[in-house]
């Protein structure tokens, strides 16, 4: 099931709007309803007020009705293993649980699986705040 998942992110990728960076990446999110959702980088000239690929993605998934990730995946066009930067790690994790699946590609497929607990071991968390 990962592959499809590649395969949508890439997809995304060739959609990023990345002229300062020159870094597209592309995201794919299965929600716990089974549905696709996916996202890329879109730059802004008021570098780095743009957004990542990953919070795209959340945010297609959120709008579509999805609420929980079950697995993600992730590809950057001149980085092979491209991981989440930190930020959107903890933009994931607001949405995933610790075993959520977190796919790494490079242009061949998925090389590298992770579980959110091993990508961002004692992420925020509090009962405080809401």
């Amino acid at each position: 099931m990962a592959h499809d998942l590649f395969e949508a992110a890439r997809e995304a990728m060739a959609k990023a709007y990345a002229p300062y960076s020159k870094f597209p990446v592309g995201a794919a999110i299965r929600a716990e309803d089974g549905k696709v959702y996916v996202g890329a980088n879109i730059e802004n000239l008021s570098f780095p007020q743009g957004w990542c690929a990953e919070p795209t993605a959340i945010g297609a998934m959120i709008m579509g009705g999805g609420r929980r990730i079950k697995e993600i995946a992730v590809i950057a066009e001149k980085l092979a293993l491209c991981p989440p930067c930190g930020g959107c790690r903890q933009k994931i994790a607001e949405f995933a649980g610790p075993d959520t699946r977190v796919y790494l590609c490079d242009e061949q497929g998925v090389q590298k699986t992770m579980t959110m607990e091993e990508l961002l071991p004692f992420s925020f968390k509090t009962d405080v705040i809401g």
